[in-house]
């Protein structure tokens, strides 16, 4: 009889996870962050607030967002006039809509990420599904293998209301599933909509205006695996190590809460100052046995949480204004898609450093970090080996 020992070696592969495609996907309804105040104020019914529309001018303007896609319309809003109150209920009217539409926008992704990878989907062995946006039973994961129609025996985990940081818990998931599963191809799909949080103005929560202005609509897939196959599929980028970590005392910086009236956030103003502060520890720890130092020496794929965040942790590190570039630009054109950033992101890179003709998908660097952040105060990392173009 074979060994204990020998079954386990033959469950494992020999490589590192890799990720093998990326696709990504926005609904139709794109709305341009200069014209967006006169939009929200209109549809929020709340035109009289001179005042706080004048904030939110600013705080638009000062977004560096240009535009963002939504999945709620003007229409919709017309039909659960509810949920432009800043607190009425209206939890029942965003569920009705958000189980269904959260599932399609993720296959349009996961449909893109199939199609680059080339292979059947008979293939897919596990299937990780991310949202922050709409929870039922069964879940957005169920909801995505019989729109994709995987095999009734795909493994499924399914990711609730994590924030911005769990598209790298989605690729840390990713990694040690396709680092232990011999042969297995995980479909990883981050699939959000801000309309869980949309509601009308209040001027005792300003914080809720900083959130009107940022998030934008989303999905993005990445296919993951181990022990390429040679000349059939293409690898982009390795996930080499994972970490994560909660910043000390910051339990109180994110809040948010789900309630009758949907969900709600809570930002504290020190949040920037919070992130960037707590990431030398977690680079160094990161790339110490790379003996890496040197972080103009790496390519960044930085969740977009805001300018702020951005700005600062470019400061705090010296790092060159290309270092940033790619996520600045996913900022510009969607703003903050919550957990579908990271792939976004990578997803951006890959393609310019093509176009560019640079040596590697990371911008013609080999190594590289990602960041998420969220609630928590939540750090994911993950170290990407990008590969030769």
């Amino acid at each position: 009889m074979a060994s204990v020992e020998k079954i386990h070696k033959t469950q494992r592969p020999a490589g590192l996870a890799t990720i093998l495609a990326i696709g990504t996907a926005t609904p139709p309804n794109c709305l341009q962050q200069s014209t967006y105040s006169d939009y929200y104020f209109r549809v929020t019914r709340s035109e009289h607030k001179t005042e706080l529309k004048q904030k939110f001018d600013r705080i638009c303007k000062n977004s560096n967002i240009k535009k963002r896609y939504m999945i709620l319309t003007e229409e919709m809003l017309k039909q659960h006039p509810n949920i432009g109150e800043h607190t009425a209920p209206s939890l029942n009217a965003r569920q009705d809509f958000l189980v269904t539409e959260v599932p399609k926008l993720g296959k349009e992704a996961a449909a893109k990420a199939i199609k680059e990878w080339g292979q059947p989907m008979s293939k897919i062995t596990h299937l990780i599904f991310c949202t922050s946006s709409g929870n039922d039973m069964p879940g957005a994961d169920f909801q995505l293998t019989k729109l994709l129609g995987l095999n009734l025996n795909v493994k499924r985990y399914m990711i609730y209301q994590q924030g911005c940081y769990a598209g790298g818990t989605a690729l840390r998931l990713a990694k040690d599933l396709a680092e232990n599963n011999k042969g297995a191809r995980v479909l990883a799909v981050c699939s959000e909509s801000m309309s869980f949080a949309f509601r009308g103005p209040s001027e005792n929560h300003i914080d809720n205006l900083v959130g009107q202005s940022l998030f934008g609509d989303g999905a993005a897939a990445v296919i993951v695996g181990s022990d390429v196959i040679p000349n059939i599929e293409k690898p982009l980028f390795q996930l080499v190590w994972t970490s994560q970590n909660i910043v000390p005392n910051s339990e109180e910086a994110v809040k948010l809460h789900l309630r009758e009236d949907g969900l709600s956030f809570h930002v504290r103003k020190d949040v920037p100052h919070l992130i960037a502060n707590n990431l030398d520890d977690v680079l160094v720890e990161a790339f110490q046995t790379l003996n890496i130092s040197d972080y103009n020496s790496i390519f960044w794929v930085l969740h977009p949480g805001g300018r702020a965040i951005i700005d600062l942790i470019e400061e705090k590190f010296g790092l060159k204004p290309e270092k940033l570039q790619a996520t600045r630009h996913i900022l510009s054109e969607y703003g903050n898609i919550v957990s579908a950033c990271p792939f976004f992101i990578m997803d951006e890179m890959r393609k310019k450093s093509k176009k560019r003709g640079l040596s590697t998908t990371g911008e013609g660097f080999e190594w590289g970090i990602l960041f998420g952040f969220g609630p928590g105060l939540t750090i994911e990392t993950v170290v990407l080996r990008s590969v030769m173009l």
